[in-house]
């Protein structure tokens, strides 16, 4: 077994020797991986299989190039030496020659090395040596990394430069950590059940349940992610790596808080992902009903007067001192409706596309009685969505509240429906 180790040889030298070291000990062949980007001052006495040079080659640049940049643009000279890495261990990887990667950094370390971990598949083991990635003014950007991959953090609390008994320590609990995982890896059979995405939350909750099981009676393998963004980004990126076999969106509103400006923001390229694979892609509605724009005390910096701009007079949910849902207007409801049809138009296979409408409430908020009742805004949605969904894509409108069993049998059924098709087709 092959254990990649990355870090920077001008730095880290001592640390990166003896993580070496002790994973050669427990029997795995190292290869390691410098990512130095500093003067080049500093020549290190231990030698690298693949060397900074060759790293910054594989990014289409040279290691001057990169230190010319880096005096007055960090961020773009970590970019420039990440795309090289990237590069380097997906090369690995795919020739059989990574079991297992192990990184350690500071700032630039850390950044350089989850954009290379990223690269790599899910369940691939990864463990990252960081001592930075607890400081809370990164948290947001280590979420994008984090929050998509299975990367195994160690927090050393100390820095990981020169060879103090602390950073020793830290270098044989990594070293017993990453060989641990390769020598424990299994390939994960494909399980007969075929694996469906789903994503919920609060709002419909007793949906997602429902939906859960008539998934696993009808012998299906629901995965379920926590649609605030980042949740549902996961799903697309597992989605995208064809772990998955379809797609229940229940909630695929961080569409609409992109184009809204909502706190859900899950980015440009959500809906794309089950439409990319032309799998089983079964929508509703929920989430496109509300906005998320807590604090109630928000002040966009561009913005001052944000808040009273956009929610006085708005229908408010007011859920605690961070969490505030308004409700969408009808206009937003159609502009959301466009960019919802046009994704979906793109799928392969029209007739594994179905979007289910829950007449009498797209969430626990809308539905009458609710908070964020509106029914015409809703209206606004459905005739929107059908003038411009393709007619190949069926649209069915269930009489029912969304967090009823009539309608989460509805999902089920359609996924049914869809799969059935899809085998008739083979």
């Amino acid at each position: 077994m092959t254990i990649v180790v990355v870090g920077m040889l001008d730095e880290r030298e001592e640390a990166l020797r003896l993580l070496k070291e002790h994973i050669e000990q427990r029997g795995h062949e190292t290869l390691l991986i410098d990512v130095s980007i500093g003067t080049g001052a500093i020549t290190p006495s231990l030698k690298a299989e693949v060397t900074n040079d060759e790293v910054a080659e594989a990014g289409g640049t040279t290691i001057d190039k990169i230190r010319q940049v880096l005096a007055k643009e960090r961020d773009k000279a970590t970019s420039m030496m990440a795309g090289g890495l990237s590069g380097k261990v997906l090369e690995c990887y795919q020739s059989g020659r990574l079991d297992g990667m192990i990184a350690v950094g500071g700032m630039t370390g850390t950044f350089l090395s989850l954009t290379a971990m990223k690269a790599l598949p899910f369940g691939v083991p990864k463990v990252l040596i960081s001592s930075t990635v607890a400081m809370p003014a990164y948290a947001r950007r280590l979420a994008e990394y984090l929050g998509l991959r299975d990367i195994t953090v160690m927090n050393t609390v100390v820095d990981t430069v020169g060879l103090n008994p602390l950073v020793r320590r830290l270098m044989v609990n990594g070293a017993g950590a990453i060989c641990g995982m390769v020598d424990g890896f299994e390939t994960v059979k494909k399980d007969e059940r075929p694996a469906v995405a789903l994503t919920e939350f609060g709002f419909c909750d007793q949906c997602a349940h429902y939906v859960r099981e008539g998934l696993e009676q009808e012998k299906y393998n629901p995965i379920s992610f926590h649609a605030t963004g980042l949740g549902d980004r996961a799903a697309e990126d597992l989605v995208d790596q064809g772990l998955l076999d379809a797609f229940i969106d229940l909630v695929p509103a961080s569409l609409s808080e992109h184009i809204l400006g909502g706190n859900r923001d899950a980015g440009p390229h959500r809906l794309e992902a089950a439409v990319n694979q032309a799998i089983p892609y079964i929508l509703t509605p929920c989430g496109f009903d509300m906005l998320s724009c807590g604090p109630i005390e928000r002040r966009d910096k561009d913005d001052p007067l944000w808040v009273s701009r956009n929610l006085a007079d708005r229908k408010l949910l007011l859920q605690d001192a961070m969490r505030v849902q308004a409700r969408t207007s009808a206009e937003e409801m159609v502009s959301v409706a466009r960019v919802v049809a046009e994704k979906l138009n793109k799928h392969g296979e029209k007739r594994l596309v179905k979007f289910l409408i829950p007449t009498k409430g797209f969430s626990s908020l809308s539905g009458e009685g609710g908070v964020l009742h509106d029914p015409a805004a809703d209206k606004a949605f459905v005739d929107e969505l059908r003038k411009n969904l393709d007619p190949g894509i069926r649209i069915i409108e269930i009489k029912a509240h969304i967090n009823t069993r009539e309608f989460a049998r509805a999902v089920v059924e359609a996924l049914k429906d869809s799969f059935k098709y899809q085998a008739e087709q083979k």
